[in-house]
């Protein structure tokens, strides 16, 4: 078992409550890495931070998408009524319906969205799922190179060979591991340097070339990355400029538009203190992050109330 560094720590009404650990990392622009705890190099999977690079491979395969299609693409929605009309013309748009998606059907991670299709007696969809956008774009891709549509989410489809040699390309690294997403796509595993790399270059990319039209795509709107209230939303809007993206199991990647990039995977899965943890490893660098002070701790509650805090270690 690696040696995981200690990255963040609960505490409760002044007491040590839990610890969690896992790996960071912290890239200069040059692409060095002037943080690295845990061990940064060994193979993660990277869920839902690996879709930007999905992202890029539909676009770079000719699906048409502009402006937030984009940024849907690589995001994962909380499934308000904006992101499904955006899914759903995307679709239309190649001559598809809803039920070309192959995600599973969930409720919208959004509470008020959520809330209100349960009281209509309404049930989970396909479109509501996070990962719809970058499903309707992978069939997207797939309808304008007139592949089969009923296997896009084969590993061996052509699409799926394109995602991984983007994340091949990027990363500077041969897939570590083949895995099956929770949405049911093929995920690509890489190292946390890896992964912090990957999403480096699309920030640091030509301006108006594929990967940097990914990158501008998130930052231009961050609420179809995420969604209202959403953390990855609201920190892009904090520091202006930056590109963020986590993932399940404690996965989150943030690059500031000077190339800064920090990465972290917490082991224990748990994405509570994902964000302090990144800006902590982007302060160790001397980056100014000020306007995201408000996400340097998470709020402990006791009897409704707060009483202690979850900060970085």
């Amino acid at each position: 078992m690696p040696e995981f560094a200690a990255l963040a720590e609960v505490v409760r009404s002044g007491f040590a409550e839990s610890v969690h650990y896992g790996s960071a990392v912290g890239l200069t622009p040059d692409g060095r890495a002037e943080v690295a705890l845990g061990p940064v190099d060994a193979p993660v999977l990277p869920r839902s931070s690996a879709k930007p690079f999905q992202a890029l491979a539909c676009l770079v395969t000719g699906a048409a998408l502009p402006g937030a299609r984009l940024a849907i693409a690589a995001g994962s929605h909380t499934g308000e009524d904006f992101h499904v009309r955006m899914v759903a013309e995307l679709l239309e748009e190649y001559g598809l319906g809803l039920d070309a998606l192959r995600c599973p059907e969930d409720w919208p991670e959004d509470e008020s969205t959520r809330q209100r299709l349960i009281r209509e007696g309404l049930a989970k969809t396909r479109e509501r799922m996070n990962c719809s956008g970058k499903h309707a774009a992978m069939l997207a891709a797939s309808v304008a190179n007139g592949w089969d549509v009923a296997s896009y989410l084969d590993q061996d489809h052509p699409l799926q060979r394109q995602v991984r040699a983007a994340v091949e390309e990027l990363s500077g690294e041969k897939a570590a591991a083949v895995a099956v997403d929770g949405c049911g796509a093929p995920l690509f595993g890489l190292s946390l340097t890896g992964l912090a790399r990957a999403v480096q270059a699309l920030v640091l990319a030509t301006p108006g070339s594929a990967p940097r039209q990914v990158a501008d795509a998130m930052r231009k709107h961050p609420e179809y990355v995420g969604g209202t209230g959403h953390q990855n939303t609201e920190l892009m809007r904090a520091l202006p400029g930056a590109v963020v993206k986590g993932g399940a199991e404690g996965v989150l990647v943030a690059a500031l538009e000077s190339g800064h990039t920090a990465a972290v995977k917490v082991i224990d899965g748990s994405p509570r203190a994902t964000t302090a943890i990144a800006l902590s490893v982007l302060r160790r660098m001397g980056c100014d992050v000020s306007g995201a002070d408000a996400f340097s701790v998470v709020q402990v509650l006791g009897g409704g109330v707060p009483v202690g805090e979850i900060h970085a270690l």
